[in-house]
């Protein structure tokens, strides 16, 4: 008797799917999921981003800092991340002559070119909600587009 094991899929997560993560459909996500050193760095250098914004009565940025704090913290915690290495430097390369071709200024999206360079380079395909960011990058790597939540102001720092 032969045993047919479930196919399980590999890819890797934009910075914007371990933001969203807890409210999307684990349908539309890989099994195995990794992210890159450049998400890491980003969640790094989000929480000193948050300001007060007198505009926005909800807005605490004490609660948008800690929630911030938090994503860093679990994506610390649950992911060993892919590096930006030298395959994926020159991936780097490719990717940018695509972007150009593509009539695009990579110089606007570097992380979200580094972190496409670093799937390009281990042959992984990328989930994001911002498909529209890799947008010119079709014939180097697959872009799993996973739709993306409402998500309420007011819920975000739960």
């Amino acid at each position: 008797m032969t045993v047919e094991r479930p196919v399980r899929t590999r890819g890797l997560i934009d910075t914007n799917i371990m933001i969203l993560r807890r409210w999307l459909d684990p349908a539309e996500l890989p099994d195995e999921m990794a992210i890159t050193a450049v998400t890491l760095a980003e969640l790094s250098a989000g929480p000193h981003e948050v300001r007060g914004n007198a505009m926005q009565n909800s807005y605490n940025e004490h609660s948008e800092r800690a929630r911030r704090l938090d994503v860093l913290q679990r994506a610390e915690h649950e992911f060993d991340p892919v590096p930006f290495d030298t395959e994926a430097a020159r991936a780097y390369g490719r990717v940018c002559a695509s972007v150009i071709a593509a009539g695009r200024k990579p110089r606007r999206r570097i992380a979200d070119l580094m972190i496409a360079s670093i799937a390009v380079a281990e042959d992984l395909p990328l989930y994001t909600t911002n498909p529209d960011d890799f947008r010119g990058l079709e014939a180097l790597v697959t872009i799993n587009a996973v739709t993306r939540p409402s998500v309420p102001h007011d819920h975000a720092a739960e």
